[in-house]
């Protein structure tokens, strides 16, 4: 693992760094891709993590006059989905963005981190690069600003500098004549990558395509356009048979590979399907009902983590000064550790579980400054200064939380090694959402997987709790 993690209070501190330390240190926002990586033996040479969570104004979501969309670095994939603006100036990139995960990754994983990742499958590329947006880098040098269309060179390789920052990504918003819609073909409904996924944006007036951007992620080693079905759908209509020959160009763009997820056939075959779906969506201008107005977010009420004004350091000599379920904790030796196993190792709060340690099965749910995330995932200095809960901090005295409780009337248990998770899941959803309904129940438990047998019990318990 790393040997240093440094906080920055400004983009120029992070530069700074990245100048210093060169390829050996690498930013960390969400960290999701990151942490796995290094937990699986990966980066044996990083040294340094830059955390730069704490940045002023990097989490917002910016519009301009002219209806230009500026994203910070620091924005979550839960942000996008969750936000008006981004259903109305860009909702295939929200949609993308509720695909990403589960809630408790969303809440860390970032847009800007999807991109600089730069896997071929990866959800938001897709919508974005059909949305033509441009990247802004800056270094000690200065800045640049780079269409996504240059940015990458290849399968998880990008332009980008080891001394660079992504600090913003900018696309025009969808105007009122622009239809979006983004699909996704997965092995599962969620904590899946894409095996196929496709974006649409079409200008129609009346009936007429008078614009067409076709994007297709995990069918090449870069996001790809599909530029013959772009260029055949001007000046149509979307009849069966347009829609038909369109869908067929598609696939005839596509370029896949065979691999564990699919067969290079089953990847065409998905394109064409559903390249024909997107196209009735957008005819019919349904693409609004492909998500919820309202996604579950397991954000509740934050109480999110003060912007630092000066630059700290940790290593193995520096301790991290936390406040666990209302107590004040300042732990040594645990700069280098996930979230997780300083709770269980140093905290000695064994409730929250280690289930897979790759953000898997939720398991190990706690609140990071009040939202649900999953501490597997979270390196552990992110914790100073920080606010954390437990599943030990829900009761108060010897008195369960509620859902606790009906976990118990219901018998919701069962083994008892995935419950804690569940229980966080549930408490931040009943935070969040009056009256839940059986849908945003199990879209809040989505990311939390139980093995013993089904979830019913799990449901009913928390619908008991929400009867109530």
């Amino acid at each position: 693992m790393w040997k240093e993690y440094v906080t920055a209070s400004t983009v120029e501190q992070a530069v700074e760094v990245l100048a210093a330390k060169g390829p050996k240190a690498r930013i960390v926002a969400g960290g999701t891709d990151l942490m796995l990586e290094m937990e699986n033996g990966g980066r044996k040479d990083l040294e340094t993590l830059i955390d730069v969570t704490r940045i002023a104004g990097l989490d917002e979501i910016n519009i301009d006059p002219d209806g230009t969309v500026r994203i910070g670095a620091m924005v979550t994939h839960n942000q996008v989905a969750a936000s008006p603006q981004m259903h109305q100036l860009a909702l295939p990139l929200a949609r993308a963005c509720w695909e990403v995960g589960a809630p408790q990754i969303r809440n860390r994983a970032t847009l800007a981190g999807n991109v600089i990742t730069a896997s071929p499958a990866n959800d938001t590329i897709s919508p974005l690069m059909a949305l033509d947006a441009t990247v802004r880098l800056v270094s000690v040098g200065g800045e640049r600003q780079v269409k996504l269309a240059d940015f990458y060179t290849g399968v998880r390789k990008t332009v980008m500098q080891a001394d660079e920052m992504l600090v913003e990504i900018s696309f025009a918003g969808l105007k009122p004549n622009q239809r979006g819609a983004f699909a996704k073909v997965a092995l599962r409904k969620t904590q899946a990558i894409s095996v196929v996924n496709i974006t649409m944006i079409l200008g129609i007036d009346g009936d007429i395509v008078r614009s067409s951007s076709i994007t297709l992620g995990s069918v090449a080693p870069t996001i790809i356009h599909a530029p013959a079905a772009e260029q055949y759908l001007i000046g149509k209509t979307l009849s069966d048979e347009v829609i038909e020959k369109t869908a067929s160009l598609v696939r005839d763009a596509a370029k896949p590979i065979s691999d564990l997820r699919g067969s290079a056939d089953y990847r065409r075959e998905m394109v064409f399907v559903h390249s024909k779906r997107v196209l009735r969506v957008l005819r019919d201008d349904l693409g609004g009902e492909m998500m919820p107005q309202k996604p579950v977010t397991l954000v509740g009420k934050p109480n999110s983590s003060p912007v630092v004004s000066t630059r700290s350091t940790h290593n193995s000599s520096e301790p991290i000064s936390t406040t666990i379920n209302g107590k004040n904790f300042l732990i040594n030796g645990a700069n280098d550790k996930s979230l997780l196993r300083m709770l269980r190792e140093d905290a000695e709060l064994i409730g929250t579980k280690e289930g897979c340690a790759e953000g898997e099965c939720g398991a190990c749910t706690v609140f990071l400054d009040g939202k649900a995330v999953m501490s597997c995932l979270v390196p552990a200095p992110r914790a100073h200064n920080a606010v954390i809960t437990t599943i030990e901090g829900l009761a108060v005295g010897e008195t369960m939380h509620p859902v606790q409780e009906a976990f118990v009337e219901k018998g919701a248990v069962q083994c008892g090694y995935c419950t804690p998770g569940f229980i966080m899941s549930a408490v931040k959803l009943l935070e969040e959402v009056d009256q839940p309904t059986k849908d945003q129940i199990e879209e809040a438990i989505a990311g939390n997987l139980c093995r013993c047998t089904g979830y019913y019990k799990i449901i009913e318990a928390i619908e008991l709790v929400n009867q109530h």
